[in-house]
């Protein structure tokens, strides 16, 4: 078959998916029905991280699995940009750590012994930071399966290991009446408060992102969206079904997140849409300033006296935080180009 060249919808996409992160963490519907709000953010909004885990799955892991075995300086060479992207990966990690020091101290949200050590290779430094560490996790873990295991091997490890993180997500509640099990998840959130991390939530979906670029998997894009609808269906039944019967501890990992991203992606990449240039830069700046964003819109409001209208009116406040957040990454992006700062994206490493 055919292998597709046209990334355009995908590069497009990662906007739109960095503004999803910021509705999951200002809540945009929940003024109007907290119902919907779920639904929408808390539901079809996670197709967001999964997204930029298969972005990193289809462009920097995919040419390594293709490499391995195939001579050791073809091996190396592929190796060598997944090097790249972890070390960028790893810088990136250790600048929003600093970043996000002050406020943190600011919040008295300050760990002590292990609890360093869980939040810098888990949680992350910042409550949205997790995904940086996951990503870090998750590209290591898959890079090892790969090269000692077959595809299919790889393929039933990484969904056994989402199944697990599944169950102590949103299923936890629901499972943990079994002691056994409970006593396994115990275990597990005293080294990382979620299982939405680099074990059991990232490799799933890097390998997605793998097999669907070595794979040359081609699929019409009406065929796609038809898919993308019933499995995003399947998954708001899911999650108000899980929601519902307070079986949640968390509600990052569904099961049938799974093939609502095979969908999603293979849709992204049949159709043709020219790429908006900065669509990469700004998506990666808006994840990590947003939080500082939130702080700013929050303190406006308080100076203004419009806290009703600019932070209780959920979706104004969601609307404002985008608004700061494009405007400060347009900037820092811009910023970024003069200053000659090696770019940071799943494309080149």
């Amino acid at each position: 078959m055919k292998q597709r060249k046209n990334y355009g919808a995908i590069d497009n996409f990662r906007l739109a998916a960095a503004l999803l992160i910021v509705a999951i963490h200002t809540a945009p519907l929940a003024s109007f029905s907290e119902t919907a709000d779920f639904l929408v953010t808390y539901c079809m909004g996670r197709v967001a991280v999964p997204f930029f885990l298969m972005v990193t799955g289809f462009f920097v892991l995919a040419p390594y699995q293709k490499a391995v075995g195939r001579g050791m300086e073809r091996e190396r060479a592929a190796w060598q940009k997944v090097e790249k992207f972890l070390k960028k990966t790893a810088g990136l990690y250790a600048v929003s750590i600093l970043l996000y020091l002050p406020v943190k101290a600011y919040a008295k949200q300050w760990p002590d012994g292990w609890g360093w050590a869980k939040e810098i290779f888990f949680d992350g430094t910042f409550y949205h930071l997790w995904y940086l560490p996951a990503v870090l996790l998750g590209c290591l873990l898959l890079a090892g399966m790969m090269r000692v295991s077959s595809p299919l091997a790889v393929s039933l490890v990484a969904f056994l290991l989402y199944a697990v993180g599944t169950a102590g997500d949103s299923y936890y509640l629901l499972i943990s009446k079994v002691p056994a099990f409970k006593a396994l998840y115990e275990g597990i959130f005293t080294f990382s408060s979620y299982t939405r991390n680099g074990i059991f939530f990232a490799p799933l979906f890097l390998w997605m992102g793998v097999l669907i670029a070595n794979g040359r998997l081609t699929m019409p894009a009406r065929k796609a969206a038809i898919g993308l609808l019933i499995s995003m269906a399947g998954m708001l039944a899911e999650g108000m079904l899980t929601f519902t019967m307070e079986w949640q501890k968390h509600n990052s990992m569904y099961l049938m997140l799974v093939p609502a991203m095979f969908f999603l992606f293979e849709l992204l990449l049949s159709v043709e849409l020219k790429p908006f240039g900065m669509a990469r830069d700004l998506s990666m700046w808006v994840y990590i300033i947003h939080p500082i964003c939130i702080i700013l819109v929050r303190g406006a409001a308080g100076a203004l006296k419009m806290e009703g209208l600019m932070v209780k009116q959920s979706l104004v406040h969601y609307l404002l935080v985008c608004l700061v957040s494009l405007a400060l990454a347009f900037g820092a992006a811009k910023g970024r180009e003069k200053a000659y700062v090696p770019k940071w994206n799943e494309r080149n490493g």
